[in-house]
């Protein structure tokens, strides 16, 4: 008699059973109940020396967030733990400033803390095979892929949005409503990360519709500091430049925009339409309710744990899964009158 017999007889997963007998508080009084009896049932005996063996193994997964002050990734964050933890597996969290390196973080975590396998969050878009040779365990890109890099598909796996066509469609939707001075609000346009492929999608987007890019309705920031989001788009409007929309490339920078527009007096949708792409929840609660494409982060968070424990178990191979954003109205977006 073993633990998987138990599982089986009950239904529940191995792991369950083993939360159970580790008296672990995670587990229904109905599901510890059928466990418990079961065990009386068939007269199951834990096997003490052998579950020694197995508690000395490691069963630690490293998260490696890249973006300390990032609050998509934070969502993230809180599933991968309930989905790591669901799996029988320990989260390892590691955060890092955006300007460190997430490859060597997660290379020093896994010789420290035993790690079977990482989940980088928020990080490069290019990286090496050189490089990566540092990680001996398999590992999962979530919210990106490696697109400037020269790593094998089959050398890693990842979960990401389309953000070239996503941008794209934020900016038809504006068009769709009449907009085509139409600013962008970004961190950097040549980072071989998110803000080149969104601002390539804005781009691309507006050739599209037949309109000519202004460089001067793009804020830069350099990075995603909202305090110089808001300089920025203040600066804009100081300028004299014209334009009736605004493309910002993640809820929290519309968010300093919006506060940018309505302190120099400009009514959010009425004077400027807003747009955005995350779903934060807290973008819920601007005033106006923020327009945004929301990125799936659930789904996302439990895609990636689901692949990475196949790969730890040898039931998987690697995979790339491209998830789609939901538009989410709100009332930052209005038809431009005629």
């Amino acid at each position: 008699m073993t633990i998987k017999d138990i599982a089986a007889y009950c239904d529940v997963s191995v792991s369950t059973v083993s939360r159970v007998l580790n008296d672990h508080p995670d587990v229904s009084p109905q599901v510890r109940e059928l466990v418990n009896e079961a065990i009386r049932k068939l007269h199951y005996v834990p096997n003490n020396s052998a579950r020694s063996l197995v508690s000395s193994r490691s069963t630690a997964i490293g998260v490696v967030s890249r973006g300390v002050d990032n609050p998509f990734l934070s969502s993230l964050i809180r599933v991968l733990s309930r989905e790591i933890h669901d799996r029988g597996y320990t989260m390892v969290l590691h955060q890092i400033p955006t300007q460190a390196d997430e490859v060597q973080a997660a290379a020093m975590l896994e010789r420290e803390k035993k790690l079977l396998g990482v989940i980088f969050l928020g990080g490069r878009f290019n990286y090496t095979e050189d490089e990566l040779r540092q990680l001996t365990v398999p590992f999962v890109c979530c919210t990106y892929t490696n697109t400037f890099g020269d790593l094998r598909e089959d050398a890693y796996s990842s979960v990401s949005i389309r953000d070239e066509a996503e941008a794209g469609r934020a900016v038809r939707h504006l068009v769709d409503h009449g907009h085509r001075r139409i600013a962008v609000v970004l961190d950097d346009p040549a980072d071989n990360s998110i803000g080149q492929l969104r601002f390539q999608g804005y781009r691309q987007a507006l050739e599209a519709c037949g309109i000519a890019y202004d460089p001067a309705l793009a804020v830069i920031t350099g990075d995603y500091d909202m305090g110089a989001v808001y300089a920025g788009v203040c600066a804009l409007i100081d300028s004299g430049a014209e334009f009736t929309a605004l493309l910002a490339i993640s809820d929290a920078l519309a968010i300093a925009a919006i506060k940018a527009l309505t302190d120099r007096g400009l009514s959010v949708p009425g004077d400027c339409s807003v747009i955005a792409i995350d779903g934060l929840e807290i973008s819920r609660y601007t005033v106006p309710t923020l327009t945004t494409l929301c990125q799936p982060a659930e789904d996302m968070a439990r895609e990636s744990v689901e692949m990475l424990v196949s790969l730890i178990e040898g039931t998987g191979s690697h995979r790339h899964m491209l998830v789609q954003t939901t538009l989410r109205p709100g009332g930052s977006v209005a038809r431009r009158a005629e």
